[in-house]
């Protein structure tokens, strides 16, 4: 009877170990993913990064709207190293975090080295921007480039034909010199595009838009000019930014980070390590200069 009582206490104990060790890691989880609510570290600041030529915004907008409906996120940080890139990825980030505002979260931009063009575009939607003093930023404006080999082609004995139906179908074709009429089509294009940045920018900064086209002529800025000109709220890095996300959120005490997930692609290889992250040459861009300083 005694060998079978102590096997009996062995069996509980095994079981107890089991069932203690299977909660714990579930809590354990719940707290890591930070959606749990009343769990330990449930109320977290979300980290997003845009980093690089901004091509698509369907991953950031992905992650937008997870960070929207996880309860445990009470506030999100933007995190921007961009110089820009295509209008409406940039725009669709622009509203995604609109949205997220809406709903009562507040979000914060943190401009790292380079936050211009679009990558003000999307740091103009958050209700805080904080900014480095050397941090280049601004770029308001919006750029087509396109080429004209007609000189070239001539010269190497090369006659390019084209066949379309509709008179505009190969406007910018760059075996031959652009018309005026097709020139102001484009330009009439750049302009309503322009607008929309110049209105997105006094919405979201709550200036006026004679104040914004005042400095909206792709010229860019410091950080510490951008603060003078209103652009940005304060100076200061990713900390200050985490650190106000958390305030505005709600947030008593050292906030927790809610990181984003690594990902990996053969396209984000080639954009990022090979060079390949320019938007088609064709494409209306937000796209600011690069300045590289020593």
């Amino acid at each position: 009877m005694a060998g079978r009582g102590r096997t009996v206490l062995i069996a509980l104990g095994i079981t107890a170990g089991v069932l203690v060790f299977f909660f714990g890691s579930v809590l354990l989880f719940l707290s890591f993913l930070g959606d749990g609510g009343g769990f330990p570290g449930g109320q977290r600041v979300a980290l997003i990064e845009v980093e690089g030529v901004i091509l698509s915004g369907d991953e950031i907008v992905r992650e937008l709207k997870e960070h929207l409906d996880n309860a445990a996120v009470r506030a999100v940080v933007v995190r921007i190293n961009s110089p820009g890139g295509v209008v409406a990825p940039t725009q669709e980030i622009y509203q995604q975090i609109r949205k997220v505002r809406e709903r009562g979260k507040p979000v914060v931009a943190s401009l790292g080295s380079v936050a211009a063009s679009g990558g003000y575009y999307i740091a103009a939607a958050c209700d805080r921007i904080y900014a480095n003093p050397g941090s280049l930023t601004g770029s308001i404006g919006v750029v087509m480039q396109l080429a004209n080999l007609e000189g070239v082609l001539k010269k190497i004995g090369v006659e390019y034909v084209v066949v379309k139906a509709g008179r505009h179908k190969d406007i910018g074709n760059f075996s031959r010199t652009m018309t005026p009429e097709e020139r102001k089509i484009l330009q009439d294009l750049l302009d309503d595009v322009h607008g929309q940045f110049v209105n997105a920018v006094a919405e979201g900064r709550r200036l006026d838009r004679s104040e914004v086209l005042g400095f909206a002529d792709g010229r860019i800025f410091s950080g510490q000019q951008a603060k003078d000109l209103k652009m940005v709220d304060a100076l200061g890095g990713l900390e200050e930014a985490i650190d106000a996300a958390a305030k505005l959120g709600g947030i008593v005490g050292r906030p927790k980070i809610l990181y984003p997930r690594k990902r990996f692609s053969v396209f984000d290889l080639m954009k990022n390590k090979l060079g390949l992250g320019a938007a088609p040459f064709a494409f209306p861009v937000f796209s600011a200069p690069l300045y590289l300083m020593e």
